[in-house]
């Protein structure tokens, strides 16, 4: 078997076993890249590479368009092998920053410490990333650039970049060079000790590794999975191992987008089945960084992302007087009606302003909506449409969604038996929107997991050992049908929405989506479905987006990532005083009815309004919440969440003597109708009574005022009463 064979990664970098031709040519580009670092210049006398070496000198972040425009022949020797030419350009960058040390102190002390130290050289480059299903064979060992999302980060552990190795025989030691990456060191298999006449030679594989005689530098592996956007519909997310050390350790947590440069390599997996003797020559692949950047924040570079033509033609867009009704003609064209829930779907897109306060307190920007009522109401249509349309969005089910699947899991690795993090829905949805559907259908204790991540926008994980807190700062579009599965109006509010209070308070906007039988309306709606159903292109491919829907998707971006308006301040005494006038309507309302609402409205209430507001102004790219926008998001508020908090009937309203002595009467009779613990058909019970002349409307209050008081319960989806008191 060959030596490559017996370990992980080949790598030629021990310069001193090349030729004399390939020496000297290593010279001159070792001389090269230390004229680069030493003399390139950004602007007259401005040497960024020097500085940074003194501001920095552990590492040395390098632009590959900058060392292409030095010497083309440069970042193409880089790219075809670059783990020949990285320790090189390593030495030289250590070599360049003795020489400053020693110009700069003076000092034989401190050039001694400069010649030693470990520069460690990072590279950023700004061509564009391709897909990790294209990397192959052809790939392995050249440079790469890729983009991702980490799903997982393992601890932090010790790699040896040299072994020290003892002879048991005779003692003779050795020093090994180990591969980076993940490779290993190659153990030559005898002593290179020539014995003395009598001496014992000494025997086959004689070493013993001495640790502390080792070097060793940091070294920890992360999992990148593709972004969910670029996963092919039907397809799994394929993800890849990466290998980071020295100075990029610990610098990401999991949920975080990253662009990675770095060297596609191959390892022997230990615990494969391609350790078997017959598959030695099969690896699996990795890449180890060389450079590394978060891309969460302004999605990617902010407007650099962005063509002049297109900056012009959004600020064009956003000064039309109409441009808030124009973007909302865009929301979800295919669906008929619903305008209010359709501005409240571009409000969540466009966001708020996300705000850092001086004792380190974080204010929410992103704005969550609920849509709650019938079905065939176009609800999950909203939630399709938004996953579609949102620069980084995560489309889930309630039923089918655990606690860990939408915040974290720890995970055991199987080969390490070490625990690692892996980031659930809201985690990989850190900057865009999770649309979670069905979320009545959700086990309590899962919602209940995501009350964190709703308003603190974090998500705390303490398990196995592992105590973290991982980003999440993603808006909730969440779609959920009444308990009865249809929204019953002899109800409460309370019991159509029976979700806690502790979630509703979460949601910004609360909307009641209800399907009314109306003549005209049907009418209406009924031939636009029909249109939409004609007028579809049969041909349109499963992955193509509509150019309109591509353009409000870059619109989005650019606005989000240049835009962050304020409440000015004639807006904020309005809304001060508008909040108030809310609060004391609300606390009437108790006192007349003698219970609280069914949607608490809060503090949360009045930041959800300042957030609508924001949103409203960053549409039109203004810095500033005006008046207007105030009062725009005031009228989205009371259509929401007010409706919803005074929706249902309350049985104290409106009732006169006669008709609160009828629903008297017509307790005492059910209460002879059924014995406690015992069930009757709801709909049986209303016709006896109704032959004995009572009106069913009575009979339906006087038993929503018994299933109040919890004298009654309802089973078997409502159709059956059974007597608790």
């Amino acid at each position: 078997m060959s030596g490559w064979d017996e370990g992980g990664i080949y790598y030629s970098d021990q310069a001193n076993s090349w030729e004399g031709e390939a020496d000297a040519s290593n010279h001159s580009l070792l001389l090269k890249f230390n004229e680069f670092i030493r003399n390139f210049e950004s602007h007259n006398n401005v040497f960024p590479y020097r500085e940074s070496l003194l501001h920095n000198p552990n590492s040395l972040l390098i632009d590959v368009e900058d060392l292409n425009s030095f010497d083309p022949e440069l970042p193409a020797k880089l790219r075809s092998s670059p783990s020949d030419f990285l320790p090189l350009f390593e030495t030289a960058a250590a070599q360049v920053l003795s020489g400053l040390k020693t110009k700069v102190v003076g000092d034989s002390g401190l050039m001694e410490d400069a010649a030693t130290g470990d520069v460690q050289i990072l590279l950023t480059s700004k061509e564009d990333a391709i897909s990790m299903r294209s990397l192959g064979a052809q790939y392995i060992s050249k440079l790469v650039k890729i983009s991702g999302i980490t799903i997982a980060a393992s601890r932090t552990k010790a790699k040896a970049t040299y072994v020290t190795l003892i002879c048991k025989n005779c003692k003779n030691g050795k020093q090994v060079p180990c591969r980076p990456g993940l490779g290993g060191a190659i153990v030559p298999r005898s002593c290179d000790h020539v014995p003395q006449p009598g001496e014992e030679p000494c025997p086959i594989d004689p070493w013993l590794v001495v640790p502390d005689k080792s070097k060793y530098v940091d070294q920890q592996t992360l999992k990148l999975q593709e972004n969910p956007e670029d996963v092919p519909t039907g397809e799994l997310p394929r993800n890849l191992l990466l290998s980071v050390d020295r100075r990029l350790v610990q610098k990401v947590v999991p949920g975080s987008r990253l662009t990675v440069i770095g060297i596609y390599s191959i390892y022997q997996a230990s615990n494969s089945s391609t350790s078997h003797k017959g598959a030695v020559a099969v690896r699996q692949p990795y890449i180890r960084v060389v450079g590394m950047e978060e891309s969460n924040d302004a999605k990617s570079q902010g407007d650099a992302a962005f063509t002049t033509e297109e900056i012009e033609e959004f600020k064009k867009f956003a000064a039309e007087p109409d441009a808030y009704k124009n973007i909302c003609s865009k929301i979800a064209p295919s669906i008929f009606g619903h305008d209010d829930i359709k501005k409240a779907v571009a409000c969540l897109l466009f966001s708020g302003s996300r705000k850092n306060l001086p004792d380190g307190v974080k204010l929410r920007g992103d704005i969550n909506v609920l849509l709650l009522g019938d079905p065939s109401t176009a609800k999950s249509q909203f939630l399709k449409f938004v996953e579609k349309t949102a620069p980084i969005a995560v489309y889930t089910s309630g039923k089918g969604s655990s606690a860990a699947g939408l915040t974290a899991s720890v995970i055991q690795d199987s080969s390490t038996r070490e625990f690692y993090l892996e980031g659930g829905a809201m985690v990989l949805a850190d900057g865009g929107v999770v649309c979670i559907d069905e979320f009545d259908k959700m086990r309590p204790e899962d919602r209940v997991a995501i009350h964190e991540a709703m308003e603190q926008q974090t998500i705390s994980i303490a398990k196995a050992g592992i105590t973290t807190v991982l980003n999440s700062r993603t808006s909730v579009l969440a779609a959920a049908n009444p308990p009865s599965g249809r929204y019953d109006d002899l109800k409460t509010a309370q019991d159509n929405i029976d979700l806690q209070t502790t979630i509703l308070s979460r949601f910004d906007l609360i909307f009641i989506v209800k399907d009314n039988r109306n003549y005209n309306q049907d009418k209406i709606m009924a031939s636009h479905i029909i249109k939409v159903h004609a007028s579809a292109d049969a041909t349109m491919g499963e992955n193509r987006v509509p150019k309109e829907e591509n353009w409000l998707k870059r619109y989005l971006q650019y606005c989000r990532a240049v835009c962050h308006p304020r409440l000015s301040e004639s807006a904020a005494s309005l809304l001060q005083n508008n909040y108030v006038k809310i609060r004391q309507d609300m606390r009437q309302q108790a006192n007349e009815t003698g219970e609280a609402a069914a949607i608490p409205i809060t503090v949360r209430q009045l930041e959800a309004i300042i957030r609508l507001s924001e949103a409203l102004a960053k549409m039109k790219l203004s810095n500033s919440a005006n008046e207007e926008n105030v009062q725009e998001a005031m009228k989205l508020f009371n259509v929401s969440t007010m409706d919803a908090a005074k929706s249902g009937i309350n049985q104290q309203i409106n009732l006169t003597p006669d008709m609160a002595n009828e629903i008297k009467q017509a307790e005492t009779q059910i209460k002879r109708r059924i014995g406690i613990g015992n069930h009757i058909s709801e709909r049986r019970l209303i016709d006896d009574l109704s032959r004995m002349g009572m009106n069913e409307s009575i009979v339906r209050r006087a038993l929503l005022i018994m299933h109040q008081r919890e004298e009654v319960e309802y089973k078997r989806e409502r159709r059956v009463i059974y007597r608790k008191a």
